[in-house]
């Protein structure tokens, strides 16, 4: 299958743009924000995989709301955001590589900030003890326009992408969900009516940044919680998206921050390690709910390629493929199969310069071993434990960095 697949090291298009290879640097939320802004540790931290080879990489969970937070530390896309981004994307562009923003709203999930959190419906948040705010009519137009102007100010500050969160229970994943859009409006009920944000969110980013960056969107296939969105509908979905023609591809992944993160991740749930870093009263929380709320999946590699390739067979558009990709002919055989890209998280967080070792010839596997325990480091600064702290990205700390 390999001999009929593309060079995953040549040069491709993505929309507009065209990208070194086919390698993507998947979002992972690091962590280095601790005042909503770019950081010279968080520009570090990617400089280490633009100069590792990686064709794009993805700079994490960006809000595009103060409301939109769902973690400390994350950016918000204002106008006070704008020159540290610029200084982003130049620092990646010097390196050769593309820069890639992903932008999201949380929704529910900013729950676990101590927020009340916007939903589709009011639904019970345990992270916070309290119920999320059902969105009223005039809510979602501003966070139509939120994602708009975010994606317009990162457009400005040269970034070559724009990843739009459909995913992880995040405010528009959580329209998709039957789950947890109860509404009975033109918001609710039929897949149609609870794919009308996405598609207005996709709409209003692509009509403001027009051909200027891509336009990609992070889509759940699944939500990997009884009730939730599966593949029947997401699949429905994303041919919707694809019929509106507003993206340039799909990056397609699964689970919930809301409610049930370890099946995104796979593999240990570091619940110890997680507990450690949260404040006594959510700590005892988190032990009473970790049976339920932090479920253990065995990992696999390409762990979502099964459903992904439904995808795969049901669209035209460019895909990419995400989760569990530690192998270079896992790449070979999903370019084969008809993915566009490979997006991978942990394991050039294990390894930055992977994709270089790679192509100079060494093709052993990732020296990840999905321990799952950098899970907890998003707090601090995100890294893999098993690499000694000299030799993390990201280590520098300048004024006014975490």
């Amino acid at each position: 299958m390999a001999g009929d697949a593309p060079d995953p090291f040549a040069p491709a298009t993505l929309g507009p743009v065209t990208i070194r290879n086919r390698f993507v640097k998947a979002a992972t939320f690091e962590g280095m924000a601790p005042k909503n802004v770019v950081t010279d540790r968080l520009i570090d931290y990617h400089r280490a995989v633009a100069a590792g080879g990686v064709g794009m990489t993805t700079l994490a969970y960006c809000a595009v709301a103060p409301d939109g937070r769902g973690a400390p530390g994350e950016i918000i896309v204002g106008d006070a955001a704008v020159p540290g981004l610029r200084r982003f994307t130049e620092a990646m562009h010097g390196l050769g590589a593309a820069a890639s923003i992903q932008l999201g709203h949380a929704g529910p999930v900013a729950a676990g900030i101590g927020m009340r959190g916007l939903a589709p419906s009011r639904v019970f948040a345990p992270q916070a003890v309290k119920f999320t705010r059902a969105a009223t009519a005039d809510d979602l137009v501003r966070v139509t326009a939120d994602f708009a102007g975010a994606a317009t100010r990162a457009a400005d500050a040269g970034f070559d992408a724009v990843e739009l969160h459909f995913g992880h229970g995040y405010l528009v994943s959580s329209f998709l969900s039957p789950k947890l859009n109860k509404r009975t409006d033109e918001w609710g009920g039929s897949i149609e009516n609870r794919a009308r944000l996405a598609r207005q969110v996709a709409t209003a980013v692509r009509d403001a940044v027009g051909d200027r960056m891509a336009v990609i969107a992070k889509l759940n296939m699944a939500d990997g919680v009884r009730g939730g969105l599966w593949l029947d509908e997401s699949v429905e979905v994303a041919r919707l998206l694809e019929a509106d023609g507003t993206l340039d591809a799909l990056e397609l992944t699964g689970g919930s921050s809301f409610q049930n993160p370890m099946y995104l991740f796979r593999g240990p749930a570091p619940v110890d390690e997680m507990a450690a870093v949260f404040p006594p009263l959510l700590r005892i929380g988190l032990k009473l709910t970790a049976k339920r709320f932090m479920r253990e999946y065995p990992f696999e590699e390409a762990y979502f390629l099964p459903y992904a390739r439904q995808f795969r067979a049901a669209l035209r558009m460019p895909l990419i493929l995400l989760g569990g990709i530690n192998r270079l002919d896992t790449v070979h055989q999903a370019l084969a199969e008809g993915f566009a890209f490979v997006a991978m998280g942990r394991a050039l967080l294990r390894e930055p310069e992977l994709i270089d070792r790679w192509q100079n010839g060494d093709a052993s596997e990732s020296l990840c071993i999905h321990c799952n325990k950098c899970m907890p480091t998003i707090y601090r600064g995100t890294h893999c434990v098993l690499v000694p702290p000299d030799d993390r990205p990201g280590r520098r700390a300048t004024s006014g960095d975490a």
